[in-house]
């Protein structure tokens, strides 16, 4: 089932909830220090489980970022699913960075792949085979292959899909978010090149990343 679409992400509810409770008992209780860590925390995780629209372009043959944050990454690596050598472009999101994850092109999930692993920095290279991450297979209009991979991090815990084998999604819909600082990378079909570069920032379902080959 696909997530509709709202400004604030509900797996951050409960974390809301609790941080709040706890920042009115201690203003209660008169612990002023305790209430002024409280209140910045709601804040912090307010602001990290923010979910905000997106203008997502609509010309043909683009695909747009899967994550928010900084491109660490664009060079051949190994596809998890075809094990073949593509072009892939690794954004890594930081805490302050929308973490609700979105699909680069309009089409239909043909796999998921979960792998167990460790929660090393997320931007080293060695991310992309020793985390935990979360691979899903999209097939576009075309007949080509996308790979999207969700990748833990240091301080990242938890990754959450919300799509299953054989849904649609159209571009810039919502597929999924990992909580509190981690990685996407994306792996192009040949018939597309990349059209960002190491350091650039960019946003989920609405930067332009790749552009098919003339």
């Amino acid at each position: 089932m696909l997530k509709p679409g709202i400004g604030f992400c509900l797996e951050g509810l409960p974390i809301i909830i609790w941080t709040f409770l706890a920042t009115i008992v201690f203003a209660l209780l008169e612990w002023n220090f305790l209430a002024i860590l409280g209140l910045a925390a709601s804040l912090f995780v307010l602001n990290f489980f923010r979910d905000p629209q997106r203008v997502v372009p609509q010309e043909h043959g683009l695909a747009v970022a899967p994550a928010d944050g900084k491109v660490v990454k664009v060079e051949k690596m190994t596809d998890p699913f075809s094990g073949q050598e593509k072009t892939a472009i690794c954004i890594f999101m930081n805490v302050f960075n929308v973490h609700v994850n979105r699909s680069p092109v309009t089409g239909q999930v043909e796999g998921i792949k979960y792998f167990p692993g460790k929660f090393i920095n997320a931007s080293l290279d060695k991310a992309s085979k020793d985390n935990e991450r979360n691979a899903i297979l999209l097939k576009d209009k075309e007949g080509e292959f996308w790979t999207v991979v969700q990748i833990a991090g240091l301080i990242a815990r938890r990754i959450v899909c919300w799509v299953e084998h054989g849904d649609h999604l159209h571009r810039g819909e919502r597929l999924g978010m990992i909580k509190f600082g981690s990685r996407v990378d994306l792996y192009l079909p040949d018939g597309y090149e990349p059209l960002v570069k190491i350091n650039d920032k960019v946003f989920a379902g609405q930067s332009i990343v790749a552009r098919k080959k003339a």
